[in-house]
């Protein structure tokens, strides 16, 4: 099985969740995500809601080099939240989304096809992307599959609507 499979386009409506917020530094990431997940799917469990897909973590970097960071669950409807359990969503339109299969440490590799696809394909960031942990997080890193989602316009339709 390849690490990183093409790059592939598609539209995805606006998907409700409910998350938790931090800001850390890159090394601080690995330890943090997991409870986050946990907390949210105690919330969750004590409301009644189920969650409707994979988990997922969107990462919003900051002039510091940190991250601010939101770890979430999609839900059906939106959420009331609590103090540390907060709604949000995802973004809806177009999005460009790659394949990785193996460790956390070579998503780099992702994220570098999707600059190239986007590149070439005349593409401009819309929003930050996400990442969305697919199956169950086994031993064997090399097995582990995350989806990364980029959404975007093409930015020859951005200068021909400007135009008109």
């Amino acid at each position: 099985m390849r690490a990183i499979h093409r790059p592939e386009s598609r539209t995805v409506p606006e998907q409700p969740t409910a998350v938790v917020r931090s800001t850390l530094r890159h090394g601080e990431l690995g330890d943090w995500v997991g409870p986050a997940f946990d907390q949210i799917a105690h919330y969750l469990h004590r409301h009644g809601v189920a969650s409707c897909g994979f988990p997922f973590a969107r990462y919003h970097l900051r002039r510091d080099g940190s991250f601010e960071v939101e770890a979430g669950l999609p839900v059906p409807a939106p959420i009331v939240g609590d103090a540390r359990v907060r709604p949000s969503s995802l973004p809806g339109g177009h999005v460009v989304a790659v394949w990785h299969i193996g460790p956390y440490e070579q998503l780099g590799t992702a994220y570098q096809a999707l600059t190239d696809w986007l590149k070439t394909e005349h593409g401009v960031r819309t929003s930050d992307p996400w990442e969305v942990y697919h199956g169950p997080a086994r031993r064997d890193p090399q097995s582990w599959r995350t989806e990364v989602i980029q959404p975007f316009a093409l930015a020859r339709a951005e200068a021909n609507a400007g135009g008109s």
